[in-house]
């Protein structure tokens, strides 16, 4: 079990840079490691895959901060209006990035880059290195976004360089993080996402960014303060139909990393940071941000996926181009036998009883058939 310190010092071995940049980033790393060493009980596969993986932040981040020191010019380019996709996650919103992924007039966050963003793309010559290693990089058993490096990642990974990222609740069974994150000002998480995103636009020609990550629902106020221009398309669906299957990615992925998996654990985890996330959302909606959503329901987007992104342009004001069209018809033919199948889990053996958790979210429930136009 690694100490923070160590971690640090390992980051700067690897990379021979010593300035991490503000201190935001401190507090989270040091709650995560004492999570990890005193609650996770994780295995030999665990300790190989999670230490590593946050050296691996602490190095990216000491990368994107000499990239600053020599060249601050970066801080002069613009983010414009970028278009977040969010809501409860297993809603359609990984389909629905990979459609927008295949407008050649945006900017995404590609999977190779998104947990090594440094070097900027715009100047690696020739094929990346990052492209080949990102082809065979999967955490659990089952494949859970479609397996292409050049295709939309969620900005989870840029949120971890300043350690207030949920993407460790997945990896690992770690209480007093995930509590302290659900209450963390995550000011600090925007602004450095922000800051990475100059760096991947620096070198290359503009263009709107479509970004993507369920858990953004619980933090609008922070997102809010990096990205005031943001727009938002939402996507819903039954949080019954959910929260186990969420539940269920977690267990997959963390039940490689201990031999101790609570399930009733991850159940209660995900029943609370999601109900949570739902209450949030509604509140910032209601201050006057109602119209910076646009909203789509996992069923109308199975139903006409192809019509749903119409819509959304038609609401930002943006063309669907015959070449656009084309692409999304071709990719969502070619996914269709990939897309994983509805299962039906056992509420129980994650300690859940649904009756209990539809009152949670009944308040989003009625709001969503509004938004969406459903009955």
């Amino acid at each position: 079990m690694a100490a923070h310190d160590d971690l640090m010092a390992a980051a700067i071995a690897k990379t021979g840079l010593e300035d991490f940049g503000d201190d935001s980033f401190r507090e989270g790393l040091e709650i995560l490691v004492r999570s990890l060493r005193d609650e996770a009980r994780v295995n030999a596969a665990g300790e190989a895959f999670l230490y590593p993986r946050i050296v691996g932040h602490l190095a990216q981040r000491l990368q994107v901060e000499d990239w600053y020191r020599r060249h601050p010019e970066i801080d002069d380019v613009a983010i414009v209006a970028p278009l977040f996709g969010l809501g409860l996650p297993r809603t359609g919103s990984t389909a629905l990035s990979f459609l927008l992924a295949q407008d050649p007039n945006i900017r995404y966050l590609r999977q190779w880059e998104s947990s090594q963003p440094c070097p900027p793309p715009s100047t690696v010559v020739g094929p990346d290195p990052r492209i080949q290693q990102a082809m065979g990089e999967k955490a659990g058993t089952r494949d859970h976004v479609p397996s292409d490096a050049n295709g939309p990642m969620e900005c989870l990974d840029l949120m971890a360089l300043d350690f207030k990222s949920p993407i460790y609740d997945a990896f690992a069974q770690i209480p007093s993080y995930s509590a302290w994150l659900l209450e963390a000002d995550l000011t600090s998480t925007y602004l450095y996402e922000r800051r990475v995103l100059k760096l991947l636009q620096w070198g290359e020609p503009a263009r709107p960014w479509r970004l993507k990550s369920p858990v953004h629902i619980r933090s609008l106020d922070y997102l809010d303060c990096a990205f005031p221009d943001a727009r938002f398309v939402m996507t819903h669906r039954d949080p019954t139909d959910v929260i186990l299957s969420v539940a269920d990615v977690y267990a997959d992925i963390a039940g490689v990393f201990t031999d101790h998996l609570d399930r009733h654990y991850l159940g209660r985890l995900n029943v609370e940071h999601w109900s949570v996330a739902m209450s949030r959302a509604l509140t910032f909606r209601d201050r006057g941000a109602d119209h910076r959503f646009y909203d789509i329901d996992f069923r109308a987007m199975q139903a006409d996926p192809i019509g749903e992104v119409r819509g959304l342009y038609a609401w930002l004001g943006e063309p669907v181009t015959e070449e656009f069209e084309s692409a999304m018809r071709r990719w969502w033919a070619e996914n269709a036998e990939n897309r994983e199948p509805s299962a039906h889990r056992d509420p129980a053996a994650f300690g859940l009883d649904l009756d209990q958790v539809r009152p949670l979210f009944a308040e989003y429930v009625a709001r969503s058939r509004d938004w969406t136009h459903h009955c």
